[in-house]
């Protein structure tokens, strides 16, 4: 629906009041049983944050610093998803190793030679995201041992969509409550209800 006219919101005086900042922690606060989507960075709702497979490694980081996110989805020229690259990647060995491997300094190595690509990875179904809840996004994880899920959901044969991302960070954020280190593999729902219980 088009419209040519809009009128102006009433607004209010600040004045004399005291005015806090909304806390978003508080108010999307989770539980273990709670709708997994509840805990899920919806693609449609929040833009991707994405990088080229050919940026420097170094170029990469500061971006992922500037946007304040700990993971970034590697596309490639048409602006196909070819992996993904995280905080740990860039600040772990896989960069020097890709350095002494190539022949070149640390600083020139590109995000394509540290990523994860995608064909080494795995993901979860929207459609079992729609029926999962918190603790299953959690134990998925710790199968896993990644911090971070990938959610697709199918658009045609042969082809899918990245359409989510779990992060153990945010997770944590929503319950209140610090997640057992990533070394501490909980294997199922009550293992993880008895660490956060702690």
């Amino acid at each position: 629906m088009h419209r040519d006219r809009f009128s102006p919101l009433p607004q209010a005086h600040l004045d004399g009041l005291q005015c806090d900042i909304a806390d978003v922690s508080a108010e999307r606060r989770v539980r273990l049983d709670s709708p997994a989507l509840e805990v899920m960075t919806d693609l449609r709702q929040v833009p991707a944050a994405t990088v080229d497979a050919g940026m420097s490694q170094d170029e990469a980081h500061r971006a992922m610093q500037a946007r304040g996110v700990r993971l970034l989805l590697v596309t490639d020229a048409a602006r196909g998803v070819v992996g993904l690259v995280t905080a740990a990647d860039f600040l772990g060995e896989r960069p020097l190793r890709a350095a002494q491997e190539r022949g070149l300094r640390v600083g020139e190595v590109s995000v394509a030679q540290v990523m994860t690509p995608l064909v080494a990875m795995e993901a979860v179904r929207l459609e079992d995201v729609l029926r999962a809840e918190v603790g299953h996004v959690i134990a998925t994880l710790r199968r896993s041992g990644r911090q971070h899920a990938l959610v697709i959901e199918t658009v045609a044969a042969g082809r899918a969509r990245i359409r989510g991302i779990f992060s153990m960070t945010q997770i944590a954020r929503q319950l209140g409550e610090p997640l057992p280190a990533a070394t501490e593999v909980a294997r199922n729902f009550a293992e993880i209800e008895a660490a956060l219980a702690a």
